[in-house]
């Protein structure tokens, strides 16, 4: 009887350890950079290809590579403002297929590094337009600015690949404030708000809302992609946790770096409120906090520092460039990036070669391997 009782306790134990290596194998499938989906798709409709093309280029804006995180990313648009979602998505769709009509590397096609750039294009378009959602004819300057950026893309591509560098998201900086510059506030067809620099003085003189402040860290993942509502920033954060959870603690660590330095210089209220301080703080920890270089505490420090000079330089560009009515954009956190992957010295043995990204996870499992040089050469994940 005793001897029963212990083989089924055995049993017992070993079917709940069978069930939960099914389950954490099955969560695995959904999770990361899910390479084995591009595979699978290569046989299939081109509509069902392009899709899936799409949904990793939505993910790239955020430094993920997850179609199923994409999405999400592309619900909490549509959430927020079906006239966003849908600007989004044309955007992505038009940069992509210009890619595949010039024959761009089919590899970087797949992997979606030619839709984030057009889909920044098209938000930030809507997002600045003063004519009001479902202005029909916005589409026309949101597809040709999104089909730009391939061009773009892939001359700066050639140029930074001696130094190892990423495009990045060079194109959309450089395209967004063209449109600005060409159209301006009283255009009779695509008019636009002009931008209210972050050191101007608030108009009254009401106390800061602790809770608005904290409210606006959450707000600052959402606003990476010109969201502003707290649940779809929140949905948005939570697909960046389905690709990676060190990449989502960063990036919430990011966007408190940014508000804090946002306080420190009394920067106007709403900027705090709207998570307008901390989305380039975000992208400059998330870049950095084992992304392109391996996470240690040494690097995590470098993250910190990273989302520090991100934030500072944003509030000092946006001032500069406020003064025209222009945007900074995320100048900042690219260019941070950028200058953290050219440093030297014992820090640059952390980072990882652009085309050997993956998720944060699988860099510091496989790091060993890729110094012996065991692994092959894969394609790149973008900031």
């Amino acid at each position: 009887m005793w001897m029963d009782s212990k083989a089924e306790v055995e049993w017992a134990s070993r079917t709940r350890a069978s069930f939960s290596r099914r389950v954490s194998n099955a969560l695995l499938l959904f999770t990361g950079d899910m390479e084995y989906l591009d595979k699978f798709m290569e046989d299939k409709w081109f509509a069902l290809q392009l899709a899936v093309w799409g949904l990793r280029g939505v993910s790239r804006v955020i430094l993920a590579n997850n179609p199923l995180s994409g999405a999400l990313i592309l619900a909490a648009l549509y959430w927020d403002s079906p006239w966003q979602g849908l600007l989004g998505t044309v955007g992505v769709l038009a940069s992509t297929l210009t890619a595949v009509i010039t024959g761009q590397d089919s590899g970087e096609v797949a992997g979606g590094l030619h839709g984030f750039n057009g889909m920044l294009v098209s938000l930030l378009m809507g997002v600045f337009s003063s004519a009001g959602d479902w202005y029909w004819w916005l589409l026309l300057p949101a597809c040709l600015g999104s089909a730009t950026c391939i061009f773009l893309y892939s001359g700066l591509s050639t140029f930074l690949q001696h130094w190892d560098l990423p495009a990045a998201v060079f194109p959309f900086n450089t395209i967004i404030i063209l449109y600005l510059l060409c159209t301006g506030p009283n255009n009779p067809y695509f008019p636009h708000h002009p931008t209210i620099p972050p050191g101007e003085l608030e108009p009254n003189g009401t106390e800061l809302a602790a809770l608005k402040v904290l409210g606006g860290i959450p707000l600052g993942v959402g606003q990476i992609f010109a969201c502003g509502a707290l649940k779809p920033s929140l949905l948005i954060l939570g697909a960046v946790v389905l690709y990676s959870p060190l990449l989502a603690v960063h990036a919430l660590l990011g966007s408190a770096v940014g508000t804090l330095a946002g306080l420190s210089v009394a920067v106007r209220h709403q900027c705090l409120y709207s998570g307008l301080s901390g989305f380039n703080g975000a992208l400059g920890c998330m870049a950095v906090g084992g992304l392109f270089f391996t996470f240690s505490w040494r690097t995590h420090l470098f993250a910190i520092s990273s989302a520090f000079l991100s934030a500072y330089s944003d509030i000092a560009m946006s001032n500069m460039l406020g003064a025209l009515g222009l945007p900074a954009c995320s100048w900042a956190a690219t260019l941070t990036a950028t200058l953290m992957l050219l440093l030297t010295g014992s820090l640059a043995t952390y980072r990882i070669p652009i085309s050997r990204v993956r998720a944060p996870e699988r860099n510091l499992c496989f790091r060993s391997q890729w110094e012996a040089g065991n692994t092959a050469d894969g394609e790149s994940t973008d900031v």
